[in-house]
């Protein structure tokens, strides 16, 4: 992926990681359209930072059309970032945690597959094309008390897997993001210690994004503990680490 000169459309991008990335992209020469649900806090990000926000619930597959539908036909989009997300507990032990369990797989899986399949006809006529999902760490060792969304992502890494080769002969270049836990608001992480600060992950992601422009996966160091805990022989020590109370 080059990083500059590019249309960049991201589904979510009003805060953490996400409206971070979609800074650091500015900066760097690239056009950037991010959207969300709240149109008031759309207006603010576009007065604040000069980034332009359509409305998008990725939620409903209409608002996704919709969004699509304005997006190009204002811009020529050429990276679709699939960044919306939720991160909400659950107790498996009582059955009250379905509504949440069904909105995280609405948003988190069902969105990213839903604004994939609505934009990949069209970046397939697109010059460097490229589609970025992220997933995150728990894609690969699980946190216990966030039980779905440790699901939708290692859902979210496989359909990468299978999406890049499905796509390998057509030129779009597809490239999963790999968040470690960030200090952000989701799941109140924000001043948390043990979690990454959020500038050092940006820095470091964008670093990787520029060094290597044909990666598979942006995977900061601070995420392989996670990641490469299976392959290493160490998965049992990892998940009991990550799942430890106090």
């Amino acid at each position: 992926m080059r990083t500059t000169g590019n249309t960049i459309f991201m589904t979510g991008g009003t805060s953490g990681i996400g409206l971070e990335l979609a800074r650091r992209f500015r900066d760097l020469g690239n056009t950037v359209i991010i959207s969300g649900r709240r149109q008031d806090l759309l207006d603010k990000i576009a007065a604040e930072d000069g980034i332009e926000g359509i409305a998008l619930d990725v939620a409903d597959p209409d608002s996704i059309a919709a969004a699509f539908a304005q997006v190009t036909s204002k811009h020529d989009v050429n990276v679709l970032v699939t960044m919306a997300g939720i991160m909400q507990p659950e107790d498996l032990r009582d059955p009250g945690h379905l509504p949440t369990a069904e909105q995280t797989i609405e948003i988190n899986l069902l969105g990213t597959i839903r604004a994939v399949a609505t934009f990949t006809p069209y970046l397939l006529k697109q010059s460097d094309p490229v589609i970025l999902t992220v997933s995150s760490g728990l894609a690969s060792v699980p946190l216990s008390i966030t039980p779905t969304y440790s699901a939708t992502k290692a859902a979210i890494h496989s359909y990468t897997q299978s999406l890049r080769i499905q796509l390998a002969d057509t030129g779009i270049q597809v490239i999963e993001v790999v968040p470690p836990a960030v200090r952000t608001t989701l799941m109140n992480q924000e001043n948390d210690e043990r979690s990454m600060p959020l500038d050092e992950y940006l820095d470091e992601t964008m670093t990787l994004l520029q060094q290597q422009p044909d990666a598979d996966e942006i995977l900061v160091d601070r995420v392989r503990i996670l990641r490469d805990a299976e392959r290493e022989n160490r998965y049992d020590q990892v998940i009991g680490l990550l799942n430890s109370v106090g």
